[in-house]
């Protein structure tokens, strides 16, 4: 009887004191035994403060400063990691200290659980991904791993990401800063009700690692983030073909990236549905601005782009339709608008410089258009773009493989291709290129060229319904009508 006492007295002086009903405890880290020198490997010290505060009711495990080192930890319902100023939680650099679930590695696991966060004031996750993956390869030559080490890379599922949550509801990331993972950074698979917000994402270290992915979700803000990113930035999924991305929020943020600013359609297996992209910025980033695709049987549909600025950045628009992984099944896309678009596009690479640089694909070739591009049979449906002004070099070259406006059905359809703005190789527009479209609206397009291009501003080829109102087009050289129609049917222009 005596031990329980003095147990119990040990603990009321251990634990913080019970706080209001209903208001989140907060845990010091370092109660548990976790150690801030950056060697210990804290591992197992973490996984005990999650699981002790989640069998208490849930709360905050606070991370004051220095550096805890650790592997794969699994976040429980009701829990929240805090991280301080200072506090850097930093990921092993060895690959076995990784578990693998749901066919993806990451440092920190959230599967079905309710009422979880990372949250912080300016606190740091460190994958240490560039360490992690090179330590990988090493262990694939020595043949303790198998791995086919494509392009001299492991698989991106067996490098870890930073953060992987699988079918968790009520989901809060925000006031960190997102670091070096080994593959992409952070991805949300299945998730309801979720926030990702105010926060720095420091993403360049290694191949495909991606800013924020958003897997087949239900409810979701993606806003205030900073975004650096090696691969796409923000990008939408959707891997199940029974299940749609849908009602996502996507406002006030700025991206660079060596790929593309905002995307989605790769996977597109199931669908995606009430997306609002508003006021975001993109830089000095390689492939397009707004890339939307339904290459893999799913469907686009409902999605507003309102207010978007893109500085430095290879593409602009590109919206795409195809038959990437079940031939004969084609997506649909309908229902996009895209409006108060700023763009400037570059005359050279506009990720030079930076450590994973975006392919140089296709060279060489003239600088490419906007496009939007369905198949035979299966349009992109009612499109409305409006108060659209895009700064383009010009300068076509016509030597570059070129396809004349008599050679229009030599551009090819490619369906079963990855789909990237410059699939295509060589088209014969500056501005926009418009192939196997229905209805649709362009109202106050501006579209400046720097230098003589022979290639007309906007081409349209099988548009069935296109509504031109107040276009201008700025252009040195020979006055020549901007717009070409092939093919195509009830086209009116208007002043």
């Amino acid at each position: 009887m005596k031990r329980v006492l003095i147990c119990i007295m040990l603990l009321t002086l251990i634990l913080p004191p019970l706080q209001g009903a209903g208001e989140p405890k907060d845990y010091k880290a370092s109660l548990f035994g976790i150690k801030s020198n950056g060697t210990t490997l804290n591992t197992r010290s973490i996984q005990k403060a999650i699981d002790f505060i989640h069998d208490r009711g849930g709360g905050r495990l606070v991370f004051d400063v220095g550096r805890y080192l650790t592997g794969t930890i699994y976040l429980k319902s009701g829990v929240t990691i805090h991280l301080l100023e200072g506090a850097v939680l930093v990921g092993s650099p060895n690959p076995f200290d990784y578990d693998i679930q749901h066919n993806w590695t990451a440092l920190i696991f959230a599967l079905e659980q309710e009422n979880v966060g990372i949250t912080g004031e300016g606190g740091v996750i460190d994958g240490q991904g560039f360490t992690v993956a090179n330590n990988l390869v090493d262990l694939i030559h020595k043949e303790l791993v198998e791995d086919p080490l494509r392009n001299d890379r492991p698989r991106e599922a067996i490098r870890p990401q930073n953060i992987y949550f699988w079918r968790c509801t009520g989901v809060r990331i925000e006031g960190i800063t997102l670091k070096d993972p080994a593959s992409w950074n952070q991805q949300y698979d299945q998730c309801r009700n979720v926030v990702i917000k105010n926060l720095i994402i420091d993403s360049k270290s290694y191949w495909n690692n991606d800013g924020v992915d958003i897997v087949d979700c239900d409810t979701v803000e993606v806003a205030n983030l900073y975004i650096d990113a090696a691969d796409d930035g923000i990008c939408l999924k959707s891997h199940d073909k029974n299940a749609v991305c849908q009602n996502v929020y996507i406002h006030d943020n700025v991206v660079r990236t060596s790929a593309n600013g905002i995307k989605f359609g790769t996977a597109s297996l199931g669908g995606f549905k009430n997306v609002r992209i508003i006021n975001n910025l993109v830089y000095d980033t390689y492939r397009s601005a707004i890339t939307m695709a339904a290459v893999d049987g799913g469907f686009v549909e409902d999605v507003v782009v309102d207010g978007l600025k893109s500085i430095n950045t290879g593409n602009v628009i590109f919206l795409r339709i195809g038959e990437r992984w079940q031939p004969g099944k084609k997506g649909r896309m309908r229902n996009v608008s895209i409006s108060n678009v700023y763009a400037e596009v570059p005359e050279k690479k506009a990720d030079a410089g930076y450590n994973y640089e975006g392919p140089w694909e296709h060279q060489p070739r003239n600088i490419s258009p906007s496009s939007i591009v369905g198949l035979p049979g299966a349009p992109v449906e009612d499109i409305t773009l409006k108060n659209i002004e895009i700064h383009h070099p010009g300068g076509g070259d016509p030597n570059f493989a070129r396809i004349g406006l008599d050679e229009l059905d030599k551009v090819p359809e490619l369906p079963s291709n990855y789909p990237e703005f410059s699939m295509f190789k060589e088209l014969p527009a500056w501005g926009f290129y418009l192939r196997h479209v229905k209805n649709i609206r362009l109202e106050n397009i501006k579209l400046v060229a720097e230098k003589k291009d022979y290639r007309r501003a906007i081409v349209m080829d099988d548009v069935e319904g296109a509504r031109i109102i107040g276009l201008e087009v700025k252009e040195p050289g020979p006055k020549k009508d901007p717009v070409f129609i092939y093919k195509s049917t009830a086209i009116k222009i208007e002043k």
